[in-house]
């Protein structure tokens, strides 16, 4: 081997342990895109999320860094807040509800976009199919089928006497649009009146507790969402105030004294939610990753709520409940 050749093969070996180490430095950079309000996050969800990423390797400041964006229930907001994340570079975007994927969608074709708990990724258009979307989105989905039913049911085992209750649900949400549906329809066949409370954005609620109070309703259904969920404090205080029985399909409206909530658990689909942003990561395509649909339900019952409510609790139901806030 010739001296010279001899000197460039020695560089290249030498350079090796510089490349490897450049490539185990490198920082991925997530987004987190959310429609609602960074001072309402849902805690428990988010952390499960970081946790779930750290038990993959997966650490910030390491190896992955967050851009977070919140659009605090602008809906005005999200096409810009996307294209900030576009024009950041993001390796890959987090897109909490349905209205974030929706926009980031529409604002990028190559960034793989993870649905964190998408209400109904087919029935928005998000894709066209949930075995292999074949696009740059995939993800959770928060759709079952019959939910709104559930609740309706559920409430009827509380309240026999139960003929009207209004639903509280974003009219600008898909996923909202669907159960809100679902619930008339069960509602119909159940003989139960439904008032339907629409609201699109913060200032409509004033006018929707109006409303319901106007109406007096037996009850009152909310549908889960970023709006409704950022102003979950305040419509637990207005179904106290007027000692209105109520279910929500997410815990945290019972953990502020909502009386009863079924549905999927956010943080374990907000788990599950990693687990596609570290095989993106790591190369795969997520046109290739099949959209998954809740698993783990979750039947929460504020007892003391129950109580002040002056309201039993049938025994079967707080059998089936997952937990008892007392």
């Amino acid at each position: 081997m010739r001296r010279r050749e001899f000197l460039g093969l020695v560089a290249m070996v030498a350079a090796w342990p510089l490349v490897a180490r450049g490539q185990q430095h490198k920082v991925y950079k997530i987004g987190i895109f959310n429609p609602g309000s960074a001072s309402m996050v849902i805690a428990r969800a988010d952390s499960a999320f970081l946790e779930a990423l750290r038990q993959l390797g997966w650490v910030e400041g390491k190896n992955v860094a967050f851009e977070y964006r919140y659009a605090d229930n602008r809906l005005e907001q999200l096409a810009e807040l996307a294209g900030e994340l576009v024009r950041l570079n993001v390796d890959v975007i987090v897109a909490m509800g349905t209205l974030a994927p929706l926009a980031a969608k529409q604002a990028t074709s190559t960034i793989p976009i993870v649905m964190a708990a998408t209400g109904d990724p087919i029935g928005s258009g998000l894709v066209t199919n949930l075995g292999r979307p074949g696009a740059n989105v995939t993800g959770l989905s928060l759709m079952v089928p019959e939910l709104g039913a559930k609740r309706l049911q559920m409430l009827k085992e509380v309240l026999p006497q139960l003929s009207r209750v209004a639903v509280l649900w974003n009219a600008a949400n898909p996923y909202a649009a669907r159960v809100f549906e679902e619930t008339v329809a069960a509602a119909r066949t159940l003989g139960i009146e439904v008032y339907s409370m629409e609201v699109r954005r913060p200032a409509d609620f004033e006018n929707a507790y109006k409303v319901i109070t106007q109406q007096r309703p037996d009850a009152l259904i909310t549908v889960e969402d970023p709006l409704t969920v950022t102003h979950r404090k305040q419509i637990a205080d207005f179904v106290a105030k007027h000692r209105l029985p109520s279910i929500s399909g997410l815990r945290e409206f019972v953990d502020e004294g909502g009386l009863m909530a079924y549905g999927a658990d956010l943080a374990d689909l907000r788990r599950r939610a990693a687990s596609y942003v570290d095989k993106i990561l790591k190369g795969e395509k997520p046109g290739d990753l099949p959209i998954e649909q809740p698993t783990k339900f979750e039947l929460v019952i504020n007892l003391k709520t129950a109580r002040a409510l002056a309201i039993t609790v049938p025994a079967t139901l707080l059998a089936r409940a997952d937990e008892l806030i007392e």
